[in-house]
């Protein structure tokens, strides 16, 4: 890995290498597609105003035994942590501002590596390590209430685990901004990434965006290598840490059809890597019988054609089909 080059927006599957290990009950898909594919779809249960999509949304939710949630960036988007929100960018990091630079999707930049772990540092302690409570997510909790649940997400902000969720309910498959890796891979051991951080804080200066100290930046304990977030941009990638919670998931998929009645909620989930949430959880769906699916998205709602009147299109962001829509 090359810590100057490495995209840090958040990371991607671009194959089917890259794709996680899906449970029994969701199948992998097909590799991403294209940003806007001509996808036969239909909305299985239209609606033409709010009403309908909240009776529709209650009465699936009341009847569901066990909820799967299916979550992309655009769910954390709409909690505050916007990757393109370029004033929230201008408020973090001022010096990379300065150069030109406008949002956390850093692909590519060419930035010396004093500067890119400043960026490192400032934006995993804003979006992993926060202590606030997260409205949105607190909401999410709250309608699954007592119900068997589990969750898979593309996120690595840990958002779910923080707020009311079980950390072993929650699969994901992309890695986890809490730990780091090294590059080489020299182990397959990971490390929190807190402790590292803290020594980069300690020595960054906001003016400049530069580490000051060298020997703060963070190197692998073991080998001395540089080290990388534990997220999924390569084959170096060490998923190790997320395995047990991915096999749990799977286990609980393959009841899914004599444990009673499941519902599948994706919220935020588009088409930048739709091999990893978007895909698996319509094979949920097509696999388990009497399951549904809730498609909760602004931009890409339409959902297959083929799961008939199991599918309900909700053309809302997060924010407003939880909030708005008054479940």
């Amino acid at each position: 890995m090359n810590t100057v080059n490495r995209p840090t927006g958040p990371p991607p599957a671009t194959d089917a290498s890259a794709a996680p290990p899906a449970p029994a009950g969701a199948g992998a898909g097909p590799a991403p597609g294209p940003a806007n594919p001509a996808v036969p779809a239909a909305r299985g249960v239209p609606a033409t105003g709010t009403a309908p999509v909240r009776e529709t949304l209650r009465s699936w939710l009341d009847g569901a035994d066990r909820v799967l949630i299916g979550a992309g960036a655009g769910l954390s988007a709409a909690a505050g942590y916007d990757y393109g929100d370029a004033e929230r960018f201008r408020e973090l990091l001022p010096a990379l501002h300065r150069l030109g630079l406008r949002s956390r999707y850093l692909l590519g930049a060419p930035l010396p590596k004093d500067m890119m772990w400043g960026y490192w540092a400032v934006h995993i302690d804003d979006i992993r390590y926060g202590t606030q409570p997260n409205p949105l997510y607190r909401r999410l909790r709250e309608l699954v209430g007592g119900r068997d649940h589990q969750v898979m997400t593309s996120n690595v902000d840990a958002l779910f685990a923080r707020n009311g969720f079980e950390a072993n309910r929650v699969f994901t498959p992309q890695g986890d901004y809490g730990r780091l890796q090294c590059t080489v891979p020299c182990t397959r051991d990971t490390w929190s990434s807190r402790p590292f951080l803290d020594m980069v804080l300690a020595a960054y200066d906001r003016d400049t965006g530069r580490v000051n100290d060298p020997g703060a930046l963070p190197r692998c304990p073991r080998c001395g290598a540089d080290v990388f977030p534990n997220i999924r941009v390569g084959p170096e990638f060490i998923d190790d840490a997320y395995l047990p919670t991915g096999l749990r998931l799977r286990r609980w998929l393959d009841d899914a059809p004599t444990a009673g009645s499941l519902l599948v909620v994706e919220i935020g989930a588009g088409f930048n890597t739709p091999g990893v949430i978007r895909r698996p959880m319509e094979n949920v769906v097509r696999r388990t019988p009497g399951a549904r699916l809730v498609r909760i998205n602004p931009d890409h709602a339409d959902v297959p054609a083929d799961l008939g009147t199991r599918a309900l299109s909700v053309p809302l962001g997060a924010g407003a089909a939880l909030g708005d829509l008054g479940l």
